[in-house]
């Protein structure tokens, strides 16, 4: 047996796939995934996140944030529903029935041609059979009868299921047209090149033609075949409308808005014949222009209804789609491989008696792809090493992926909870492009239904013991904020007040996340907290207490997204209560360390050097007052020194941050105590046996000679 075909997924009989996960996860002895710093953490939202989480980043010109590039044919309405017509002309173990002379002729009016159909005419004219591979909705059917109508006169018969391949051949005794839909080859007596041979000879006697349509999926042995590739949208469309409006008026017909949105996708023949008739309806004025308008959402809807409740279509093949619906543009390897564990998951939900099996060489990419409706490219994903290529897959129609979402969570309960517990695992994956997608689903989800997803998965995720199970929590309320489901914030100042420290802290991040949305109650509502909290202190390993580090994680990220008025509000507060002063100068101090990537000028030096260029006194001032403050405080003095230190560093590549730290230093510098620190700092770093810093020495002859 072939070792390379099947890999059995399934954990004991007994057991769930997380129960099995889990074990094997304490098998594994992975070490404990290292906590992400608050701001590294808001650029993966924002890198990996969806198209409207860019309104978080107001600042998107300054800071430069990198983001993913994730950059029915025939003519026919029946597409490949197999509607069969007509009393059976043979036994009926032979023959399912006759297609009707009229619909034939009423597809013909209809049908548009392409070369792939050319290309299978042409075979079946030459070798009596062809094999038509393509989608289930890609139009198949109706471009199998009109090349049959095309090279015969007598009727087309449709056939049943033979056993085997060998069987077709006590059928083709006629001068007809023979059609044998969806033939479904099995890898265990696949379709052959000897059965081909012995049926292009049994159809040269008799006269006859056959088409065989099978998925792209089907085991054919290296037999040919032709692989069906509808035409483009607009053929299909004027197909449809010229004859019954006129060239002239399709010609203004498809210029309008609303149709020039719906041929700028691929669309199934079904849909195609259904925007027809309402095209024509709204050109004879039997319809207003905003059906077609709202067509679009009712035909993905009507496709994934078809999707999700067809038999035929493999439970594995729906995973891919629910899989690809949280990773829409976003690499297809991915998406791929984590459907498999969503079907594992689904399957022990169907039948935990059946071990689900995964084939590890099955359909390819392409395959996959146009059975989903999807497309693929290469675009760029922004990583922590950098900008790397990928493979690229999306569906076509955009809105396809949050109605494929929400119909699986709303229509199908039976899934949710296995949908839930791939999502967690999703969570809790290495990869940042993972975890947000797994918070993107979730606020998709909460947007459908809030209650439900709150108790599936943001609640346990709120109330977990580790921080980054907090911050999933937090992305996803964000995320539904974004979605404008309105009982985010009503939640979130619960959660404020409230006696659940864990629900605390994520609702504070959250709020620090959506601070460029709702600024000013963002910041009220983290200051008040702030009042009521102890000063910031560090233990023995110089880490800060949970608390504390929530809340200078959030007015540091509150400061970095907002700008100037959180620094203005910030500085005024430097007078006041310790309290908050000491809080305020914590998340000063951390946002200092920031810079976009590895590299670059610091993001709070590059702020103060805009602000000198802009001639903004206040802003430069704000900043300034900030350190001295940290210089002037005996528990951040040291780490305030050791940030200049790297800024020095960064200065020595580039004279830009050079530039603007002069400037700084200047400022800070005027009260003797902290000329001496810097000083100090400037010549030990001058004089470096190591690596001497030339921007050191620099810096020292413009603070010593000012």
């Amino acid at each position: 047996m072939s070792q390379e075909k099947t890999a059995p997924t399934e954990p004991a009989e007994d057991q769930s796939p997380q129960e099995a996960e889990e074990k094997q996860e304490d098998r594994s002895g992975a070490p404990e995934r290292q906590r992400q710093e608050a701001w590294v953490a808001r650029k993966a939202l924002i890198q990996h996140g969806p198209s409207y989480v860019m309104s978080l980043d107001r600042t998107a010109s300054a800071t430069q944030v990198g983001r993913d590039q994730f950059g029915v044919s025939g003519g026919t309405v029946n597409g490949n529903v197999n509607n069969y017509f007509g009393g059976p002309a043979e036994p009926a173990e032979h023959f399912a029935g006759v297609e009707p002379p009229e619909r034939l002729a009423e597809l013909a009016d209809v049908f548009c041609g392409c070369p792939s159909f050319e290309q299978a005419l042409a075979r079946l004219r030459t070798d009596k059979v062809v094999i038509l591979s393509g989608g289930r909705d890609s139009g198949r059917r109706s471009a199998a009868l009109m090349l049959l109508h095309r090279v015969t006169d007598g009727s087309v018969r449709h056939l049943v299921q033979p056993a085997s391949p060998a069987a077709l051949l006590a059928r083709l005794d006629s001068a007809d047209g023979y059609l044998l839909l969806d033939f479904a080859a099995p890898r265990s007596n696949p379709l052959r090149e000897s059965h081909l041979i012995g049926l292009r000879d049994r159809l040269e006697r008799s006269g006859g033609h056959l088409v065989i349509t099978v998925e792209p999926s089907a085991a054919l042995d290296d037999v040919p075949f032709v692989r069906w590739e509808p035409p483009p949208a607009e053929d299909m469309l004027q197909a449809h409308v010229s004859p019954r409006v006129g060239e002239t008026a399709w010609q203004e017909l498809r210029g309008i808005t609303p149709v020039k949105d719906f041929l700028a996708r691929q669309h199934p023949p079904a849909t195609v014949e259904t925007f027809a008739g309402r095209l024509v309806a709204v050109h004879r004025g039997e319809a207003e222009e905003q059906v077609l308008a709202d067509f679009s959402e009712q035909a993905v809807e009507a496709q994934i209804a078809r999707w999700l409740t067809d038999d035929q279509r493999k439970l594995r093949d729906k995973a891919f789609l629910v899989s690809l619906a949280v990773f829409d543009k976003a690499p297809y390897a991915v998406a791929a491989e984590l459907a498999d564990v969503l079907y594992v998951r689904l399957q022990h939900t169907a039948d935990p008696h059946q071990s689900p099996v995964i084939p590890l060489f099955d359909s390819s990419r392409e395959e996959r792809l146009s059975l989903a409706h999807a497309r693929g490219y290469v675009g760029t994903e922004v990583t922590e090493w950098g900008v790397v290529g990928q493979f690229i897959a999306e569906f076509r129609a955009d809105p396809t992926a949050n109605a494929l979402l929400e119909a699986v969570w709303n229509l199908h309960p039976s899934a949710r909870l296995p949908l839930v517990e791939w999502i967690r695992h999703l969570a809790e994956d290495g990869r940042p492009l993972v975890r947000t997608r797994a918070a993107t689903a979730t606020a998709l989800l909460a947007k459908a239904d809030f209650s439900s997803a709150m108790a599936h998965l943001v609640e346990p995720w709120a109330d977990a013991p580790d921080p980054d199970s907090w911050l999933t929590a937090a992305n996803a309320l964000t995320l539904a904020h974004l979605l404008e489901v309105d009982t985010v914030l009503p939640v979130l100042r619960k959660w404020c007040t409230g006696d659940a420290d864990r629900r605390r802290w994520t609702a504070i991040r959250a709020y620090s996340l959506l601070g460029p949305v709702v600024p000013d109650e963002t910041l009220d509502v983290l200051l008040n907290a702030i009042q009521g909290q102890p000063l910031p202190e560090r233990d023995e390993d110089g880490e800060l207490a949970e608390g504390a580090q929530q809340f200078a994680d959030a007015l540091e990220l509150l400061l970095l997204a907002v700008r100037e008025p959180v620094l203005s509000a910030l500085a005024d507060r430097l007078d006041s209560g310790h309290t908050v002063r000491a809080y305020a100068a914590l998340a000063f101090l951390q946002a200092c360390k920031q810079t976009e990537q590895p590299g670059d000028r610091p993001l709070v030096l590059h702020w103060y050097a805009d602000a000198v260029t802009a001639d903004e006194g206040t802003t430069a001032g704000h900043l300034v007052a900030f350190w001295q403050t940290l210089m002037g405080d005996r528990t951040s003095g040291e780490e305030a020194l050791d940030v200049l230190r790297s800024w020095v560093r960064q200065a020595d590549a580039s004279p830009e941050s050079e530039s603007a730290l002069a400037a700084l230093l200047r400022h800070i510098t005027t009260e003797p105590p902290n000329e001496r620190r810097v000083g100090h700092l400037l010549r030990t770093l001058r004089d470096s046996r190591v690596s001497p810093s030339p921007a050191a020495g620099r810096l020292l002859d413009h603070v010593s000679g000012r």
